[in-house]
């Protein structure tokens, strides 16, 4: 649970609670204090608490000490107490005396984090100020910087470029956070076999300068090899230095949507399964987006009792988004054989979904035909390529020809005046499905 995720109010909040601590109440106050930020992250209330209204019982004052009557006194004073019990009231006044003093390296790291709090809530302040002033100019230039990838539908799939400027450091670790020192924007990937080294490790606006570095590089047709191992060292330095915030899933979404594009879904899944675990920390992200894309991704594995258990978790609000309504329907479409639906369904992907759902079509192609062998005796070479969504006559006789299904009336014909014989091609596509798509195989699948 880093502080980067932390609301402006809960900052505040927790900086005023780090000024009230004295040596005497420091301790429990502290404990008090983590405790109460726990419960609130635990039950995802961390952005809706009031935190200005909420008071640590340790900081209340204490009441006075009761007074004990004269008569008391007296009395007490002659009762009779051994030598041993003497002893032992002196040495519980000395421990409890020692345990109130702190360790000079404990000392030393509240100070950090009280200073580090109190700088991060004089940051927000100054961000908040320049919002204000400069919105109206941003605005009325209208610049963005936001990368467009190459959607297989037609319509644009981008990500923004809103990235919080936030500290990198992680409560509660000060003796034990990497702070990168290395101001190198490009640095190719490299397995740590040691401990790392901080003038190896590049620091967060470093990071964030190598990220606009890296999508203008990709924009101007870089190499995806490259790339993909200057991104792997971007998440590499992110996560010794335990940074988690909106940035971190922005790095992580770029990338996915990159591999994505390419085919890598080795780097694809690997990213998919950081982002859930950042999404599951309440920190903002394309959570749709990316939903969207983890149902296509189960309907590839048929996974069907996962798939089944993801979708029941689904709120309202995941399900009233585009891309995840139009996931649904393909899940639904497949379960249900409605190869006329998935194929429209295809052509009309958002966002990235087609390059996932090209991993899955040609089974998908592979079942309507040995369906659509049983319901007619002829097919025309076009009505095949409509209804299965190819984008040429060629592609589809090709597609016939790898699965031994090319049983044509009229061979030497053109392409356009092409007729499949149903009847003997039904038998080799059930063999070809049995042998080829029986069993999915997802290279670095999490």
């Amino acid at each position: 649970m880093s502080s980067e995720s932390w609301p402006p109010q809960l900052k505040e909040w927790v900086a005023k609670c780090l000024g009230q601590m004295t040596d005497a109440n420091r301790a429990e106050a502290q404990a008090e204090l983590k405790q109460v930020i726990a419960d609130a992250f635990g039950a995802k209330t961390l952005w809706t608490t009031d935190w200005a209204g909420v008071q640590l019982k340790s900081l209340l004052p204490k009441p006075p000490p009761t007074l004990i009557s004269t008569s008391n006194l007296k009395r007490k004073s002659n009762e009779y107490i051994p030598a041993s019990n003497k002893k032992t009231k002196k040495t519980s006044v000395s421990k409890s005396s020692a345990a109130g003093a702190l360790d000079p390296i404990d000392r030393a790291a509240l100070d950090r984090r009280a200073a580090r709090f109190q700088r991060e809530h004089e940051l927000e302040r100054q961000k908040n100020w320049r919002q204000t002033n400069h919105h109206t100019a941003s605005s009325s230039y209208g610049h963005t910087n936001s990368h467009v990838f190459k959607s297989r539908s037609g319509t644009p799939a981008t990500y923004g470029d809103d990235e919080p400027e936030t500290n990198s450091n992680v409560p509660n670790w000060d003796r034990f956070t990497i702070v990168g020192t290395s101001t190198e924007i490009f640095k190719d990937y490299l397995r740590l076999t040691s401990e790392p080294k901080p003038e190896q490790i590049r620091p967060y606006h470093v990071l964030q300068e190598t990220l606009n570095q890296l999508k203008k590089k990709w924009r101007e047709k870089a190499t995806y090899n490259w790339i993909c191992s200057q991104f792997k060292s971007l998440r590499q330095d992110l996560t010794v230095q335990r940074i988690k915030n909106e940035f971190t899933v922005t790095v992580y979404e770029i990338h996915a949507r990159m591999a994505l594009e390419v085919g890598d879904m080795v780097e694809y899944n690997q990213c998919q399964a950081m982002l859930r675990n950042l999404y599951e920390l309440g920190i903002p992200g394309k959570v749709e987006e990316f939903t969207a894309y983890r149902i296509l991704m189960l309907l590839h594995g048929r996974n069907r009792s996962d798939l089944n258990l993801y979708v029941g978790q689904l709120t309202e609000r995941h399900k009233s988004d585009p891309a995840v309504r139009h996931a649904l329907s393909v899940q639904r479409a497949v379960a249900m054989g409605n190869y006329h639906a998935l194929f429209d369904l295809y052509l009309n992907a958002p966002n990235m979904g087609a390059y996932i759902m090209d991993h899955f079509i040609d089974r998908e192609r592979i079942r309507a035909l040995m369906v659509m062998t049983k319901a007619y005796r002829t097919l025309q070479l076009s009505f095949i390529q409509n209804e299965l969504a190819f984008e040429t006559l060629a592609a589809t006789r090709e597609f016939l020809d790898e699965h031994r299904a090319s049983f044509f009336q009229n061979p030497n014909s053109p392409d356009t005046e092409k007729v499949l014989d149903c009847k003997p091609a039904g038998a080799p596509l059930a063999t070809v499905f049995e042998e080829k798509y029986r069993r999915v195989q997802i290279k670095g699948a999490v």
